[in-house]
């Protein structure tokens, strides 16, 4: 082959290398940088990766992070259960801010956890329930407190005799 021949040969070859275009590179690294500033993932230190916005939460509804699963194992009767209670898993079109861009994803999860919600006319229903159980509980106790035994003195004649149960919160100290 002649060199005239060899020479029009390589000319009608492309560059196996990519072009390095240095200032398109860069161009997208520090765009890239400035999106990650702006979103604030780059200092976990401290932070609560499980935090809503609470303006993000839609009116008359109620965010909570419920078990989804444990060690990678869903609990289907837990899961059940909350549908039972009202509660239903947030779809993560509604708040694409939490999830990563890439892939499609149905709902919003973290490390087992699941984000979801229910009315909040619901939400304060349980909670008085929730009050009148606990405060109905603890009549009970009292009760049992201050009942006597058949053929023993009553206990309930004389305030001195009568069970005293505090119902006041303190902090309480923790040893090292």
């Amino acid at each position: 082959m002649s060199a005239d021949a060899e020479a029009e040969l390589m000319s009608e070859r492309p560059d196996p290398r990519p072009a390095m275009r240095p200032d398109d590179s860069r161009a997208r690294a520090a765009a890239r940088a400035q999106e990650l500033r702006e979103h604030g993932g780059l200092d976990n230190d401290g932070t609560d990766e499980f935090h809503i916005d609470p303006n993000a939460i839609p009116d008359g509804w109620t965010y909570e992070w419920k078990r989804h699963s444990t060690y990678g194992k869903e609990d289907p009767s837990y899961q059940v259960a909350l549908a039972q209670q009202g509660w239903t898993a947030v779809d993560a079109s509604k708040h694409p801010e939490l999830m990563p861009k890439e892939g499609v994803h149905r709902t919003i999860e973290r490390k087992g956890m699941i984000l979801m919600e229910r009315p909040t006319e619901i939400v304060e229903d349980a909670k008085r329930r929730d009050l009148r159980k606990a405060r109905q509980q603890v009549q009970v106790k009292e009760d049992q407190l201050n009942s006597a035994p058949n053929g023993t003195l009553p206990r309930d004649e004389d305030s001195r005799t009568r069970a005293r149960v505090n119902k006041s919160y303190e902090r309480m100290e923790i040893p090292e």
